[in-house]
C-alpha cells in the first residue's frame, strides 16, 4: 500500500527537483527524472559543443521537460520541439520553460507517437537529432519497482511492454522519417536493449545505422546513439 505523505517521493512534496544545473517543478503523476538522463544530455552536448550554425531537436516524451530545456539552457542556437502523450506531462514541460524563460525556443505538442504518428512528422521533420527517455522497462518489472513510483508516477512513462521495446521501435521508426541526413538519435534504454535495437534496426531500418552504445555511472549499457544515413550511404548499403 502507498497511501499517506510517507510513501509520497520526495520530489513532489517540495514540488520541484534539481536537474543539472536547472531547478525544475514536479507534480504528480509526471516522470520524475533521473540522475542517468543527465549523463544523456551530457552525451548530446558534446556531441554538439563545435557546432556554431543553428540546431533543432525533437525530444519524444518530454515529462517535466528535462531534456528539452537542459539543451535548450546550454546551446543558445537550439530550437526544440518536445511531445508527450500525457496532458500532465505537456503542461508541465510549459510551465517549466516559462519559469526558466526558455519558452520562445520552445515548441510542444500533445501528441501520441502510435495513433498521431503523421501528426508528429508534420511537425517535427529535418530536425538534427531526437532525443528520448522512453519507456523501456519489461512489463514484467514493473512489480519490482518501489512502491512510491508504482502508486505515484504515470506508468506509461515507464512500461515498455513485453520486452521494453514497444515505444523504442516506434521512436526508432519515426528518426528514420523525421532526422536530417547525418542527424543522430539518442535514446536511454535498459542494459538489455542495445544488440536488440541493433539487430531490429539492421533488419527493419535501412535509413538508420547504429553508432555505438554507451555506458552509465555504474558502467551499464544504457544510451544507445544512431545516425540518419544520407541517400548515398543507403545506396552503397545496396550494392
Amino acid at each position: 500500500m502507498c497511501w499517506g505523505p510517507r510513501r509520497l517521493p520526495v520530489q513532489y512534496i517540495i514540488k520541484e527537483w534539481d536537474f543539472r544545473d536547472l531547478t525544475l517543478r514536479m507534480k504528480v503523476p509526471v516522470f520524475i527524472p533521473r540522475p542517468e538522463t543527465e549523463e544523456l544530455v551530457e552525451i548530446v552536448l558534446s556531441d554538439f559543443k563545435n557546432q556554431t550554425g543553428s540546431l533543432s531537436i525533437l525530444e519524444v516524451g518530454c515529462g517535466s521537460g528535462a531534456i528539452s530545456l537542459s539543451l535548450l539552457k546550454s546551446l543558445p542556437q537550439l530550437t526544440a520541439v518536445a511531445l508527450d502523450q500525457s496532458e500532465d506531462a505537456v503542461n508541465l514541460t510549459k510551465e517549466n520553460a516559462l519559469s526558466l524563460g526558455l519558452q520562445d525556443r520552445l515548441q510542444l505538442h500533445h501528441l501520441d507517437i502510435f495513433k498521431d504518428a503523421e501528426a508528429v512528422v508534420d511537425h517535427c521533420g529535418g530536425v538534427s537529432a531526437v532525443v528520448s527517455n522512453p519507456p523501456y522497462l519489461f512489463t514484467e518489472d514493473m512489480s519490482s519497482l518501489q512502491p512510491e513510483i508504482l502508486c505515484f508516477e504515470d506508468p506509461a512513462a515507464l512500461d515498455g511492454g513485453e520486452d521494453g521495446l514497444t515505444v523504442i521501435r516506434q521512436v526508432l521508426i519515426l528518426a528514420s522519417r523525421i532526422l536530417q541526413n547525418n542527424g543522430r538519435l539518442y535514446l536511454e534504454v535498459d542494459p538489455r536493449h542495445p544488440p536488440l535495437i541493433q539487430r531490429w534496426v539492421e533488419l527493419h531500418l535501412e535509413e538508420l545505422r547504429y553508432v555505438e552504445t554507451k555506458h552509465d555511472f555504474n558502467n551499464r549499457a544504457r544510451f544507445c546513439i544512431l545516425q540518419k544515413k544520407t541517400n548515398k550511404q543507403e545506396l552503397q548499403d545496396l550494392d
